[in-house]
């Protein structure tokens, strides 16, 4: 399926780019990290359904580094959301968000509600709405995969890591996928963020008000998908669950199997439900 490339201008002049692929109903995309949209791929096949429109966040894949690196910071980060918004014409968007990209999306629909017709989270990260998951959270869910051949050594170092006395990130890669396959190693390989400024100053002080954001979401008055995979540690289905009870309307779904990507566990399953709520909302 033909990939189209663009940019603009944000509002402070950085050059941001897009990708553009499939065809129908826009769907505006927002990665994690943050890194290159590239790992989101087409989301398993929805851009069969919707034509998806990937952001390159600023610093990082083709869009270009700011001179002021504040503007990393996600409650900066609305301003180019809208811009891109303004730029495709588009007088309200449906919004899909992954990881730390729900935090972003879940920061625009709390500062521009009205531009907003429907808001896809995806194995969501909860800080912008001030969700804490313990390290037992995390140590609980982790058990799940006890059969699995590379289960002792990844948790010997989440543990490590939960405890404050390890960091051993990589180890515990295969936690995030429903299936520690050649797939998962080879998409894990090229996910990796480059632009580690832009990872440390997402989060900084100030870029979170979460019970400003909470009380927004009350009355946010748009439908909202919140998807959870059974085994992401990043994002448990405990406080996804905890999440989309934020919302006045809110579907909620836990994909069974899938970890942290789970348009890569199970791309049918992943569509199906993702497509079904889009479609309803349109």
């Amino acid at each position: 399926m033909r990939v189209m490339s663009r940019t603009f201008s944000a509002p402070d002049g950085t050059q941001l780019a897009y990708r553009i692929q499939g065809k129908g109903r826009p769907v505006v995309c927002l990665p994690g990290g943050p890194m290159d949209s590239r790992y989101l791929g087409d989301l398993g096949g929805l851009s069969a359904h919707h034509q998806l429109i990937f952001l390159d966040l600023r610093g990082t894949g083709r869009s270009a580094t700011p001179e002021d690196p504040s503007t990393y910071r996600c409650d900066r980060l609305v301003d180019d959301v809208e811009a891109l918004r303004i730029h495709l014409g588009l007088a309200r968007i449906d919004l899909l968000g992954h990881s730390a990209g729900a935090n972003l999306a879940t920061h625009y629909a709390a500062h521009y509600p009205h531009h907003v017709s429907t808001l896809a989270l995806i194995a969501p990260g909860t800080r912008a709405v001030g969700i804490a998951i313990t390290g037992e959270t995390r140590r609980e869910l982790a058990q799940l995969r006890q059969g699995e051949s590379w289960f002792r050594s990844a948790f010997a170092a989440l543990e490590a890591i939960t405890e404050g006395a390890g960091s051993d990130w990589e180890a515990i890669a295969p936690f995030f996928y429903g299936r520690w396959d050649t797939a998962a190693q080879h998409h894990h390989a090229a996910s990796r963020p480059s632009n580690q400024e832009a990872v440390a100053l997402f989060a900084a002080e100030g870029a979170f008000t979460p019970e400003a954001t909470r009380a927004a979401l009350a009355t946010y008055e748009g439908r909202a998908l919140l998807l959870a995979g059974e085994f992401d540690l990043n994002s448990p289905p405990q406080a996804v669950v905890e999440f989309a009870g934020l919302f006045p309307d809110a579907t909620l779904s836990v994909q069974p199997g899938a970890g942290h990507y789970p348009w890569l566990d199970d791309a049918a399953r992943f569509v199906a439900t993702t497509a079904a709520f889009l479609r309803q909302a349109a």
